[in-house]
C-alpha cells in the first residue's frame, strides 16, 4: 500500500459532520506517520470529480452518517473501482436502516428490543402502543444519538417524535431497556473484545460519546466469563447477519438477567480520542491506533465481483 494514493473522506453532508471531520483527520494523520500518501478529502456533492482529479487508488472511509455510511460513498467507489474499506453497499444501508436492520437481526434469532414504526403524519398515541412507557425514540437513520430522546410521561410523547422528525420521515418507538450499554468491537470479521459505557447523562448520548468526562469506560465490560463471551458471540453474528466487513462495533444493552438486546450495528465506528473501536483494539488486540488504522487499509477491497 505505501506505493498507492489513499484518500481518507471524512466531514461529509450528514449531522455527524463534526464527528467525522475528527475521525477523519486522527486517520489521515496515523497514515502520514507510518509513511502512506494520503490525502483527506472532505466530501461534497462533487466527491466523484475529486476522486478523479486527485488519481486516488485506495478510500479510508472515515464518514459517519447519511452519505457515507448509508451505502451511497460504496456504491460511488464500486463504480469508480476504487477499493474501500469497511462494509460494502448492502450491507452498509442495511446497518444504517434501524427498522430494516431490526428486521434481518430478528430473522437471524437476536434479540432486539419490541418497537413500533411511526411514518410523519401519522399519529402515534401512548396508550396505543403495545409496551407501556418509557419508550425510545430515535430517526431510522441516523447515527451517534442525533435525535434520539427517552420519553417516560405520555404528554412527552409528540414533542420527541417532532424532534425525531426533523432527521428522518420514518421513526422509531421503542421500548425502554434498562441494561448495561455494552458495545463489541469487530476486527478482521472476528470480535476483539467488548466495553461497557456508563454515561454520566441518562443515557449514552451524542454529548457523552464525545465530551472528554462524560462517561466512564470500563473494559473489560463487566459480566461474568460466560456473559463476556456470549456478548462477543452475538456481536459476530449480528455483524454476519446483514453481510458486515472487515470491522464494526456492536452496541447491546444487557440486563442483569444476562438478556443482551442488540440496539445496532455501527459499520464506520468513530475514530476519535474518545472512540470506542480504538479503545477495545488497544486494551484488547493490543494493537496501537495507527496500527489499527493500517490494519483496517490493507482490508480496502471492492465488494462487488466483476462479471467476465
Amino acid at each position: 500500500m505505501k506505493d498507492k494514493k489513499i484518500a481518507v473522506l471524512m466531514g461529509g453532508l450528514s449531522a455527524e459532520r463534526d464527528v467525522s471531520l475528527k475521525s477523519g483527520l486522527a486517520v489521515h494523520q496515523a497514515l502520514l506517520g507510518l509513511g502512506y500518501d494520503s490525502t483527506a478529502i472532505d466530501v461534497r456533492h462533487e466527491v466523484a470529480a475529486m476522486l478523479r482529479d486527485e488519481r486516488i487508488e485506495v478510500a479510508f472511509i472515515a464518514l459517519h452518517g447519511r452519505y457515507g455510511e448509508d451505502g451511497c460513498i460504496q456504491g460511488l467507489l464500486e463504480l469508480l473501482q476504487i477499493p474501500y474499506t469497511g462494509s460494502g453497499v448492502l450491507a452498509s444501508a442495511l446497518a444504517m436502516h434501524k427498522l430494516y436492520s431490526k428486521q434481518a437481526f430478528a430473522a437471524a434469532g437476536l434479540t432486539i428490543t419490541p418497537y413500533v414504526a411511526v411514518r410523519k403524519g401519522e399519529s402515534c398515541n401512548a396508550a396505543a402502543l403495545p409496551f407501556g412507557l418509557p419508550v425510545v425514540v430515535k430517526p431510522v437513520q441516523e447515527g451517534s444519538s442525533v435525535g434520539v430522546s427517552i420519553v417516560r410521561q405520555a404528554d412527552q410523547l409528540q414533542t420527541a417524535l417532532d424532534e425525531a422528525f426533523q432527521y428522518d420521515e420514518l421513526v422509531l418507538v421503542e421500548q425502554y431497556v434498562k441494561g448495561r450499554e455494552v458495545q463489541v468491537g469487530i476486527l478482521d470479521n472476528r470480535p476483539i473484545g467488548a466495553i461497557e459505557i456508563v454515561p454520566k447523562n441518562e443515557f449514552y448520548d451524542f454529548e457523552a460519546k464525545y465530551s472528554d468526562g462524560m462517561a466512564e469506560h470500563f473494559f473489560p465490560a463487566r459480566l461474568d466469563a460466560a456473559l463476556y463471551e456470549k456478548v462477543q458471540q452475538l456481536g459476530l453474528k449480528a455483524h454476519q447477519a446483514l453481510g458486515c466487513d472487515g470491522y464494526c462495533r456492536v452496541d447491546f444493552l444487557v440486563t442483569d438477567r444476562g438478556d443482551c438486546y442488540l440496539l445496532e450495528v455501527n459499520t464506520l465506528p468513530g475514530m476519535t480520542a474518545l472512540s470506542l473501536l480504538p479503545e477495545i483494539a488497544q486494551k484488547g488486540a493490543d494493537l496501537p491506533f495507527p496500527q489499527l488504522v493500517e490494519k483496517i487499509l490493507f482490508s480496502a477491497r471492492l465488494k462487488i465481483q466483476q462479471g467476465v
